[in-house]
């Protein structure tokens, strides 16, 4: 996209600033979550599962997401990691000049502040420990992109905060308690998401090689990173054992179709191997992602 097709601070730029497909990562965990917690809450008497807690969670999720999105467009033009002769990725709007670096600032300080005032009802339902869980959340927002990528600490947040914090913190906002196989489901949904940073670093290991941004791809390099990609989509089907275990069957079966979607995208990019012709598999892994998250959802509440 050209930069002259999007005026500066435009509702278009700010679209695009947030990366609005980026949201289904942020869906995801919550999604399996809700589903784990809703069935569980069958076996409970009376009315347990909150629907207003649920839409809380899913809207804490996404703007927290577009506030980490916003964070990482700012801070890597600022550090220089994103350039618009080296950058291979799709467009950054600070890089492309759709947003100013001020107002840039503003949208952090905005869409930070609104994602305390979505997640502070939460303390309600889960308790004050959904003030820390809050807090973690929107430090480690900034300290990803300002120092945690840079030591290769990326695909361990990833694990954390697109797995374990997001799917056990909404399940236990509905029960107040949790259980083995909420926490194998939630270090599962972190692995198949973490794909999506492998690819990302693997198209880019070169230029954050450059730039000095050791990221797990560029300290095991590129062939080690395709069989890491590869073995997270298996290994996270196989974990999904734990919902058999527990009598969802399907929740173990259906996700065979996100797995050989992520085979063929492995194919792919073990293909195409280098360039901007990667962002292909970006965009595929983004839809497998979702695909695991509506199988393992359909899987849990009705099959």
């Amino acid at each position: 996209m050209e930069q002259n097709t999007v005026k500066k601070n435009s509702p278009k730029a700010w679209l695009l600033a947030a990366r609005p497909k980026t949201l289904t990562g942020a869906a995801v965990p919550v999604m399996i979550g809700l589903a784990l917690a809703y069935k569980d809450s069958q076996n409970y008497a009376g009315e347990v599962f909150s629907w207003t807690a649920a839409i809380l969670c899913m809207l804490f999720a996404f703007i927290m997401q577009i506030d980490a999105n916003f964070v990482n467009d700012f801070f890597d033009y600022a550090k220089g990691t994103d350039n618009r002769e080296t950058r291979l990725g799709p467009e950054r709007a600070c890089m492309q000049g759709w947003v100013s670096f001020s107002a840039m600032k503003h949208a952090i300080a905005l869409t930070t502040v609104l994602a305390c005032i979505v997640g502070l009802p939460l303390v309600l339902y889960g308790g004050l420990e959904m003030l820390l869980v809050g807090l973690f959340c929107v430090v480690f927002c900034f300290l990803y992109t300002t120092h945690l990528s840079y030591m290769g600490l990326g695909d361990v947040l990833v694990l954390v905060f697109f797995g374990l914090v997001p799917v056990s913190v909404t399940y236990y906002v509905q029960l107040h308690t949790c259980s083995a196989e909420v926490i194998v489901a939630s270090l599962a949904c972190g692995i198949v998401i973490d794909a999506l940073l492998l690819v990302n670093n693997f198209r880019d290991r070169d230029t954050d090689r450059a730039a000095g941004k050791n990221t797990l791809v560029v300290h095991i390099g590129a062939k080690a990173t395709l069989i890491l990609y590869l073995c997270v989509g298996i290994v996270a089907c196989l974990m999904g054992i734990v919902f058999w275990v527990n009598g969802h069957v399907m929740a173990f079966v259906l996700p065979v179709v996100y797995l050989l979607l992520h085979i063929l995208t492995y194919l792919k990019m073990k293909k195409i191997w280098k360039g901007r012709e990667l962002n292909v598999c970006l965009g595929e892994t983004a839809r497998n992602i979702f695909v695991y998250g509506l199988t393992v959802t359909l899987g849990i509440l009705f099959l």
